[in-house]
């Protein structure tokens, strides 16, 4: 997949295109859905599928004030999981306050017709753009019929009584409900992080643990999670506690994960953790011996859950 950032560098053999326009943050089952319409109709047409976002995510130049806003997904993460879903071709424009008095006919006119010479844009349900959010499946009906292209929205998706999207994701992770996430998403959430130094409390109890760095500010609840861990390749077992201590009363925030069976130093290395189960909240224990005795019980729940998983 060709990654092509900025309207300028658009080459003309991108012309005659399918596209979709949006954040994709999280690439969640709603957008694979899109996206594969997507390559399916750019097949049928013998175009390039493209797919046109935005970076930095427009909240964050819009809102500022709205600090943190979490992204599910980092634009290395999106960039794959897009490639992965067999779009050609991914262009990134550059979004900022100027940038953003772009109106919506300003857009159509000159990335969609002059640019990319569209033959057809597929769009979510809900998704607008240009300035006062006026590009919407109207707006874009009106052009498409004066330009020559076709719109097709797809509708939203539900998971059981759930309507899937970016904003219910987050709000899931947060509250630590990371099977409802995996399930709006298609895969458990994905966190990764160089490991540091921490104060190796954990070797001191008998389960050594490595401290996380994270590489993005979306941190699912305090508590104990089971994850599956994927470091140089492999994957492994893990019992990851997010919280501050309580029963050392450091009160110091960490992620910390013990990867079951594992014995070898991983200081400076980069790991990912993907999000299977939440076991319980972050407790404070009277003594180190009932939190060793709590931890021996984290571990073979984690066991029981991963193995039920394979």
């Amino acid at each position: 997949m060709d990654v092509i950032r900025g309207i300028e560098n658009i080459p003309a053999r991108l012309r005659c295109a399918v596209v979709t326009i949006g954040n994709f943050d999280g690439i969640h089952l709603g957008h694979q859905l899109i996206i594969r319409r997507l390559v399916e109709e750019a097949r049928r047409e013998n175009c390039p599928a493209i797919v046109i976002s935005f970076d930095p995510h427009p909240k964050m130049v819009l809102h500022p004030e709205r600090r943190p806003f979490y992204l599910i997904t980092s634009l290395e993460e999106k960039t794959r999981l897009l490639s992965a879903l067999d779009v050609n071709t991914f262009i990134l424009i550059p979004f900022s306050l100027e940038y953003a008095r772009t109106t919506a006919e300003e857009f159509v006119r000159g990335v969609l017709e002059e640019r990319l010479h569209i033959r057809k844009i597929i769009i979510g349900h809900d998704y607008t753009f240009g300035r006062g959010k006026e590009g919407n499946e109207a707006f874009l009906s009106t052009f498409g019929k004066q330009l020559g292209f076709e719109v097709e929205v797809m509708n939203a998706v539900r998971v059981g009584e759930t309507t899937v999207s970016s904003t219910r994701i987050r709000e899931a992770l947060l509250a630590g409900e990371v099977r409802l996430a995996a399930s709006l998403l298609g895969r458990p959430y994905k966190l990764g992080g160089r490991v540091i130094s921490g104060n190796r409390r954990g070797v001191l109890l008998g389960f050594p643990t490595a401290n996380i760095s994270p590489d993005k500010e979306l941190i699912p609840a305090r508590g104990v999670y089971a994850v599956d861990v994927l470091l140089e390749g492999i994957h492994r077992q893990g019992a990851l506690s997010i919280g501050i201590n309580p029963t050392f009363t450091d009160g110091k925030h960490s992620i910390e994960v013990h990867i079951i069976d594992f014995h070898e130093d991983i200081y400076g290395k980069t790991l990912d953790m993907l999000f299977i189960e939440r076991l319980r909240d972050e407790i404070r224990f009277d003594s180190p011996e009932a939190l060793i005795a709590q931890i021996e019980q984290d571990i073979a729940q984690v066991r029981e859950i991963l193995r039920a998983k394979r």
